[in-house]
């Protein structure tokens, strides 16, 4: 009777794999977006990438993976972006206008202008036939926010029964109304600093007016 041996990897053979597939993403990534992802051809992958076709398929199966995979890359970094905000600027012993004015001038300052976002941007704004994230993915920072909110209303310092529609008003006043001024689909800055802190400054106090 045969038996099927286990392929053991080396720890060489794992980091020459690791790297191939870094390698495969950061081709993908920059091909999907300089090409979008209709023109963007695994074969052109592989070639940017230094590797053959068939490594390609090995490690993500088709393209529609290796987009869905490059996508909830770089989703991922702009969560951890958020994240790290949420934990840093929304903390409980501060002023509730300073926490907020701070949250949302980093995020409009460092996750906005980022190339993570642009290249989310571009990614996310293809055509149809290219894969979506699952809502779960693509809601998560405004998930996180959402936690945090409902905290804020369990300790007293706004009033809402739904968090969840207190982050799309805040978001609206704050955030978006900023980057509409910063940055027209991710180019160059049209807006000063001033402008913007002033920006966020109003949506922050006409988000304290309503759920204070």
């Amino acid at each position: 009777m045969a038996t099927t041996r286990a392929t053991v990897q080396t720890p060489g053979r794992r980091q020459r794999s690791e790297n191939k597939r870094a390698a495969i993403l950061s081709a993908a990534e920059a091909l999907f977006v300089a090409d979008g992802y209709e023109l963007t051809s695994v074969d052109a992958i592989a070639a940017r990438a230094g590797v053959s076709k068939r490594t390609v398929y090995d490690h993500f199966g088709d393209k529609q993976t290796l987009f869905a995979t490059v996508l909830t890359r770089v989703t991922d970094a702009l969560s951890a972006t958020v994240r790290t905000a949420i934990e840093q600027e929304l903390v409980a012993e501060r002023d509730l206008r300073e926490a907020l004015l701070a949250f949302a001038s980093r995020v409009t300052t460092e996750a906005f202008p980022s190339s993570d976002y642009v290249t989310f941007r571009r990614l996310t704004s293809q055509g149809r036939s290219a894969p979506r994230l699952p809502e779960a993915v693509r809601e998560r920072p405004e998930r996180m926010l959402e936690e945090r909110f409902a905290q804020l209303a369990a300790d007293g310092e706004i009033r809402t029964a739904d968090p969840h529609r207190a982050v799309q008003h805040f978001t609206a006043l704050t955030v978006l109304l900023a980057v509409d001024a910063l940055r027209d689909d991710g180019e160059e800055s049209t807006a000063a600093d001033s402008e913007i802190l002033a920006i966020i400054a109003d949506g922050v106090d006409a988000f304290l007016r309503a759920y204070r």
